[in-house]
C-alpha cells in the first residue's frame, strides 16, 4: 500500500457554539522501498463543514446531552456518511463548557455515538493547541524562525499557545471570553461569571448581575480585557492581567514573532462595529464588544509581535480536532487486530538512559516500581490498566530486546494477572520484534499489542484505531483534563 484516504470527524462542544467538520486524510509512504515502512498523514481535506449551532445547555451548569445528539445525528445525514467510515478524529469540551457537571459523562457520550474511533477529550492546554493547528500558527511556525502565538477566543475561554518550529512548547488560558458578561438590548445584565470579579475590582472597574449596564461601560471593560490579556502575553504586566489567568501562570516571557486571534470573538474582530447596545448584545453577550476592541488595540496601540490573520477563525478548533489529532503507528507493529479500537488507556513512562536499560538490577527495580505505581493507580482487573510507553533505548541488541521482554512479561504477569491484553508502546522502531518477544513469554496470556513511533508522557491518554492495511495504526495521544470542581 502506496497510500490510503480515511474519513475524521471533529466535533467542538464549547461555551456558546457546537460544531463538527468531516475531513479525509490521506496517509502516504515516506520510506524508501528497501527500508522500513514508515507512514505519514500527507494531506488534510476538509469534506463538511455544519452549521455553527448555539451550545445546548439545561440551566446554566447542564449540557443538554439529547438535544446535542440529536444534532450530531442530523448533521452526519446531511454530510451523507455512515459512523462506519470514521476511522479517526476528536470530540472536544471547550471553554467553560468543560466545567459542567455532567461535561465528563457527555464527552464520552458524543465519543461512543460518533464513530469507531472518535476520541474523547476537554481541557484548556489541548484546546489552544488544535487550534492553533486549526488556525494554521504552527504551520506558520515552521516556515519562520521565532515563535508564533495564535488565541483561541470563545465564549468561556482565551486559549493561547506558543509554536516554535512546528513544535507546541507552551500554553496559558485567559478567562477571556464573550459569554463572561451577558446582557440584553437595555443593557441589563442576566450573568458575571465569578471568574473575572477579581480582575474588575483591581482595575477599578464594576458589573453585576441585576443592574444595568451602559455603552461605555461595557466597552471600558472589553477594551482593558483586550489589553490585560495582551499585556500578558507580551510580559508587559503580568500582576493584574494574572488575575484573568486560568490554572498555571507562565513562569517567563517567551518573545513573539508573530499573533494571530482566532475563536468567535476572532472572527468578531472583522465584523461591522456596534454603535450601541442593541447590537452589542445581539448574542446575548457583550463578545462583539470584545471583537471590536481586540481590533481596536491591534488597529492602534503598539505590541512587540507582527499580527497576522489566522487560517480559521470560529472552527479553529473543531478543524484542529478533526483534521490534526490523528498520528501514524506502523514501521513495525505487533497486534492482534480483533482487539482494536482501544480507547482511552492511561499512559505510564518507563524512561531510561541507555546504560541503565542495560544494567540488568536497574532495569528490574525500575520495571517493578512502574507496574506497582499502575496497581496504585488503576487498579488490578481483567480490563487493559495502562499502556506502557518505553523510551531512551535508542538501539536496542538482540540481547537487551530480550532481557526487556522478560523483565516486562514477568512483572505483568505478577501484578495483573487477571489482565487478558498488555499494551505497550516504542518511540523507536522495535515494536515488532519486541512484540513478538513478549508473545513467546506470555503464550497469549495476556495478548501483546506493541506499536511504535509514537511519543507519549506521562498523564497522556492513547486511542488505537483499527489497522487499516494490516499494519497501519491510527493513533491519538490526548489529555482528560476536566474541571477540579467536577
Amino acid at each position: 500500500m502506496e497510500e490510503q484516504w480515511i474519513k475524521s470527524v471533529g466535533i467542538d462542544v464549547g461555551t456558546s457554539t457546537t460544531k463538527m467538520i468531516v475531513s479525509r486524510l490521506r496517509l502516504g509512504r515516506m520510506s524508501s522501498t528497501f527500508s522500513l515502512p514508515r507512514f505519514q498523514i500527507v494531506e488534510r481535506q476538509l469534506l463538511y463543514a455544519s452549521p455553527v449551532y448555539t451550545t445546548p445547555l439545561i440551566g446554566f451548569d447542564e449540557i443538554d446531552a439529547e438535544r446535542i445528539g440529536a444534532i450530531l445525528k442530523d448533521e452526519y445525514q446531511k454530510a451523507g456518511i455512515s459512523l462506519s467510515e470514521i476511522k479517526s478524529g476528536a470530540v472536544i469540551i471547550t471553554g467553560e463548557t468543560a466545567s459542567k457537571k455532567n461535561a465528563q459523562h457527555i464527552v464520552h457520550l458524543l465519543a461512543e455515538r460518533s464513530g469507531d474511533f472518535v476520541v474523547a477529550t476537554a481541557g484548556a492546554d489541548l484546546e489552544g493547541v488544535l487550534a492553533g493547528k486549526g488556525a494554521g500558527a504552527q504551520k506558520r511556525s515552521q516556515a519562520i524562525a521565532g515563535n508564533v502565538v495564535n488565541v483561541d477566543i470563545g465564549g468561556g475561554t482565551a486559549n493561547a499557545v506558543f509554536f516554535y518550529r512546528g513544535k507546541a512548547i507552551a500554553t496559558v488560558t485567559f478567562h477571556v471570553g464573550g459569554r463572561l458578561i451577558r446582557l440584553d438590548e437595555r443593557g441589563a445584565v442576566s450573568y458575571v461569571s465569578p471568574n473575572i470579579t477579581s480582575w474588575l475590582t483591581a482595575k477599578g472597574l464594576s458589573v453585576r448581575a441585576g443592574e444595568t449596564a451602559t455603552y461605555a461601560q461595557i466597552q471600558e471593560i472589553a477594551l482593558q480585557m483586550s489589553r490585560s490579556m495582551l499585556d500578558y502575553l507580551s510580559g508587559r504586566e503580568r500582576q493584574i492581567s494574572g488575575l484573568l489567568v486560568s490554572g498555571q501562570q507562565m513562569q517567563e516571557v517567551i518573545p513573539v514573532e508573530e499573533f494571530s486571534i482566532s475563536g468567535g470573538v476572532g472572527a468578531l474582530m472583522h465584523a461591522d462595529p456596534v454603535r450601541d447596545l442593541t447590537e452589542v448584545s445581539r448574542y446575548g453577550d457583550f463578545g462583539p464588544m470584545l471583537g471590536q476592541m481586540l481590533q481596536q488595540v491591534r488597529e492602534r496601540e503598539t505590541y512587540p509581535f507582527r499580527w497576522i490573520e489566522p487560517e480559521q477563525t470560529f472552527r479553529a478548533t473543531v478543524i484542529g480536532a478533526g483534521m490534526q489529532s490523528t498520528e501514524i503507528s506502523g514501521s513495525t507493529v505487533h497486534i492482534k487486530p480483533e482487539l482494536l479500537p482501544i480507547k482511552n488507556l492511561p499512559i505510564l513512562k518507563l524512561e531510561l538512559a541507555r546504560e541503565e536499560w542495560e544494567n540488568p538490577v536497574r532495569l528490574h527495580q525500575e520495571a517493578t516500581s512502574v507496574y506497582e505505581l499502575g496497581l496504585r493507580l488503576f487498579g488490578s482487573s481483567a480490563a487493559i490498566p495502562f499502556a506502557l510507553a518505553l523510551s531512551g533505548i535508542g538501539y536496542c541488541s538482540y540481547a537487551l530486546l530480550q532481557r526487556i521482554a522478560q523483565e516486562l512479561a514477568d512483572a505483568y504477569k505478577r501484578y495483573y494477572s487477571e489482565s487478558k491484553t498488555m499494551v505497550v508502546i516504542c518511540e523507536t522502531d522495535m515494536a515488532k520484534a519486541l512484540g513478538q518477544a513478549l508473545f513467546l513469554r506470555c503464550k497469549g496470556a495476556p495478548e501483546i499489542i506493541c506499536i511504535d513511533q509514537v511519543r507519549v508522557e506521562y498523564g497522556d491518554y492513547i486511542d488505537l484505531g483499527e489497522p487499516i492495511s494490516g499494519t497501519i495504526i491510527p493513533v491519538v495521544v490526548k489529555t482528560l483534563a476536566f474541571d477540579e470542581r467536577m
